[in-house]
């Protein structure tokens, strides 16, 4: 679920703390990736009244491997080094967020069958939708996936996104990648979004810069962390009738929990379940694995254990597999190339100046107009298609820092 709002609120209040990028432009780019969530994409992804329903022979879904395949490999064809991240044990505090979570699945089973009943398609898939979860067989399956291909894992004690937060502000990887907005609140400093959508969506990746959040919403972290508990998280109940408005108000005025909670007046009831001070507590130190010790490898694939996994066992196509093997392999010969190389065009050397005097004061034609001279700052470079810019001896690369 994330953080209720808050999305909307950045694009209200901080504009300036997002921006949109192509996927080609993290060539050389570590990312962390919250596994469930991509799974969960994946899972909900396809209709179950589609005859291109993803199971295998025993009519198991396959379509979270058949995404985390093909999108890793196009991660990895775009230059990236994907690191997923696996959910551990989630925190007590979370426990009846995912009970309400159960309740809900069990209200759409209803409605699924209904619907079946009735013969409205529509409401059923919607209704499917909503029954599904990310099992432990899914996240086995992805893991041995993922190893075959010879892309790390990592097993976070807790919550994926907290550990992948961890793992960027350490900098062993550049950004977080999920589409949970808590990413942010745990202290992430980029995070993508987007970032494993299909090509067909032509969804730009947005990155958001936890920095630059705070600059233009004019707070500092902890402040954050407390408009994100006000807005409404996974660990405790939200405060009924406050949203995004209101709460960025009371904590620009108040800034912090507590002192807004003694000036809410008889308006609002704070629920029973508001332990903000846990919830503050679990954002600022969560149980993740130190980053510190990781040791991330991307290894050359398993060619013939990914047939064994993905044609024998899960009844993939052979054809497409092998396919997606060669990309890989070809991915990992091409890997060792600089980031840099990426990011600058040509170097443009320019020609040495012959008359170091003409460069000083240009000639003045009879019409007292100034025109180039040899060594002056229009003169063409040979072989070049225009003329040269920069004759003040600024750099003349191309290209992203």
């Amino acid at each position: 679920m994330g953080i209720h709002g808050l999305m909307k609120l950045l694009g209200d209040k901080a504009p300036n703390c997002m921006k949109e990028n192509e996927i080609k432009n993290y060539f050389g780019r570590k990312i962390a990736i919250d596994a469930s969530m991509t799974m969960y994409q994946f899972l909900i992804a396809v209709r179950p009244d589609s005859v291109n329903t993803l199971t295998d022979e025993q009519g198991e879904a396959t379509s979270h491997l058949q995404g985390i395949f093909h999108r890793t490999i196009r991660l990895i064809n775009n230059g990236m080094k994907p690191v997923f991240v696996f959910d551990g044990k989630p925190p007590e505090m979370k426990m009846e967020e995912l009970a309400k979570r159960k309740a809900k699945r069990q209200d759409a089973e209803e409605g699924k069958k209904e619907a079946s009943e009735t013969g409205n398609v529509e409401e059923e898939s919607k209704m499917v939708k909503r029954t599904v979860r990310v099992t432990p067989k899914h996240n086995e399956e992805a893991k041995k996936l993922l190893r075959l291909m010879g892309v790390p894992i990592v097993e976070s004690p807790s919550e994926a996104e907290a550990q992948c937060a961890a793992m960027t502000k350490a900098g062993v990887v550049w950004a977080t990648g999920s589409e949970d907005m808590d990413s942010l609140t745990f202290g992430a400093s980029i995070l993508l979004r987007h970032l494993t959508f299909s090509e067909a969506r032509k969804m730009p990746i947005k990155e958001i810069y936890v920095d630059k959040v705070l600059e233009e919403l004019g707070l500092d972290m902890d402040q954050f962390i407390d408009l994100c508990i006000l807005l409404g998280c996974d660990y405790c109940d939200k405060i009924r009738g406050i949203g995004d408005v209101r709460a960025y108000e009371f904590i620009t005025k108040y800034k912090n929990l507590e002192t807004i909670i003694k000036n809410l007046g008889d308006k609002y009831q704070v629920p029973e379940n508001f332990d903000f001070e846990r919830v503050r507590k679990l954002f600022k130190n969560p149980d993740v694995q130190d980053p510190k010790t990781m040791d991330l490898k991307w290894e050359n694939p398993d060619e013939e254990g990914l047939i064994q996994f993905l044609v024998k066992e899960k009844s993939f196509a052979e054809d497409r597999v092998r396919s997606g093997i060669e990309k890989l392999k070809k991915c990992r010969q091409t890997s060792v190339q600089d980031r840099l190389t990426s990011y600058f065009g040509p170097i443009v050397v320019k020609r040495k100046r012959e008359d170091e005097e003409d460069t000083k004061s240009p000639k003045k034609a009879k019409n007292g107009k100034n025109t180039p001279t040899k060594g002056n700052s229009k003169s063409p470079v040979k072989g070049a298609k225009g003329p040269v810019k920069g004759a003040k001896g600024k750099p003349m690369m191309k290209g992203k820092k």
